[in-house]
């Protein structure tokens, strides 16, 4: 009985762990949404991006939320669906980050800047030269405090393009 309390912490921490768990933590997933849509949800909720469409507030093509699917689930068995839907779409990023931004690719424990560059660029985003300043608007917001919800969004649609 004296280990009652103990116990009942542990599991509270481990309930509440889990609550919050996401493969990209939520600071990173935070900014990346902030640099493709000033974390809104878009209305319209697709636009079209370098020859197809982007859709919701982390602005997800069909083909990023195919393979989001191969280790987040089901994601609501439409794209724009869950595109449509903070949970899905911030499920989808995390799904495809559990695929392309693991130690085995990257050589390294995955950073922000990895989770960034790869869902901008692709799976081999983290490498491309072409997705460095997408990275250095993330880390604008990281650093940013209470700045960070003043990006300039139309500058930043002139300023990067997405790939994946």
């Amino acid at each position: 009985m004296t280990n009652a309390p103990i116990t009942l912490f542990a599991a509270l921490l481990g309930c509440l762990a889990a609550v919050n768990a996401g493969y990209v933590p939520d600071d990173c997933m935070h900014c990346i949404c902030v640099v493709e849509t000033g974390c809104h949800m878009p209305d319209p909720l697709c636009h079209m991006d370098v020859g197809s469409l982007s859709c919701g507030p982390f602005q997800m093509k069909r083909n990023y939320w195919l393979d989001a699917r191969l280790k987040g689930g089901p994601l609501m068995n439409d794209w724009q669906t869950c595109s449509a839907s903070w949970t899905c779409s911030e499920q989808a990023v995390n799904g495809y980050m559990e695929r392309y931004a693991v130690l085995s690719r990257l050589g390294h424990s995955p950073t922000c800047e990895d989770f960034s560059r790869i869902h901008n660029g692709g799976p081999n985003g983290f490498k491309s030269p072409a997705t460095l300043g997408y990275w250095a608007l993330v880390k604008k917001c990281l650093t940013g405090g209470p700045e960070l919800n003043k990006v300039d969004l139309g500058q930043l649609a002139k300023n990067h393009t997405k790939l994946g």
